[in-house]
């Protein structure tokens, strides 16, 4: 079943909700019904999520700010999402952030803190609502990964290996699902047009990458949730990327990591 139909006693948590695929994924999801608790930092875009939605969709849309990866601030979110009258039937963990640079010039605190909110919040925010969907015989949780999960990438060392953690463990606990009702669906995009990449010292990916390859945030969520409705174990958006994951996993990384190293080097010196 998956994702069940929408019902006001439930509700999706989206984390990272405050822009980019988060807030797409949260109008996808009321546009289709769904009440949401969105989960970000930012209370002020919060609220104004919120409102938009409510206006346009009629949805229930609950506001929660929440550092994730502060595994207190944490552990407070679950337990207040616990204590809700309404079950919490579906999770998109959407809520990470990357850096572009060698590692070892890197500020580590920065590096660490990625792994703790790509690797360590993701994995107990699934856990902490899975027994219960289990039990229930319905629900889905979407774990955002990346394309960048599919291959080691010198110059985003750290977050390309949180991204292949998110992917692995997704689709490992899909398969141990298989029967329950329930689902975890790895999405995986390539690059997107968001935030992401200022926040990661990048710049905009406009002016760097063909426009092509660049997709829109709209697009991406729209297939996530048709992933969750459907209980995909894996969503790829656009034909150009998931031919880019296909290949991925038959070229061998001594041929792929100087590839990916130049590109790295060359992207860094714009």
């Amino acid at each position: 079943m998956s994702l069940p139909a929408a019902d006001p006693d439930h509700t999706i948590v989206i984390t990272g909700a405050s822009s980019g695929i988060g807030a797409e994924l949260s109008r996808q999801l009321a546009a289709r019904g769904h009440g949401l608790t969105l989960v970000a930092r930012r209370r002020a875009r919060l609220d104004g999520l919120a409102a938009e939605l409510r206006e346009a969709h009629g949805a229930q849309a609950d506001v929660r700010t929440c550092d994730l990866a502060d595994a207190d601030d944490r552990q407070r979110l679950i337990a207040e999402l616990r204590e809700d009258s309404r079950r919490v039937v579906g999770v998109c963990n959407n809520a990470g952030y990357g850096s572009v640079g060698t590692f070892s010039e890197l500020e580590l605190d920065r590096e660490v803190g990625e792994v703790r909110l790509n690797v360590e919040a993701l994995v107990e925010m699934t856990g902490a609502f899975l027994p219960d969907m289990i039990e229930h015989g319905n629900g889905a949780i979407l774990n955002v990964a990346s394309t960048a999960s599919f291959q080691p990438l010198p110059g985003m060392a750290v977050y390309a290996a949180t991204k292949a953690f998110v992917r692995s463990f997704s689709e490992a606990v899909h398969a141990e699902l298989a029967g329950t009702g329930v689902s975890i669906t790895a999405l995986c995009p390539g690059f997107t047009e968001t935030e992401f990449a200022e926040v990661a010292g990048a710049g905009s990916f406009e002016g760097k990458m063909p426009s092509f390859l660049v997709l829109d945030a709209t697009d991406v969520a729209r297939e996530a949730v048709d992933g969750m409705e459907s209980g995909a174990r894996s969503v790829v958006p656009g034909a150009i990327h998931k031919a880019h994951a296909f290949s991925s996993r038959f070229v061998p990384n001594t041929l792929l990591l100087p590839i990916a190293r130049r590109v790295a080097e060359d992207r860094l010196a714009r």
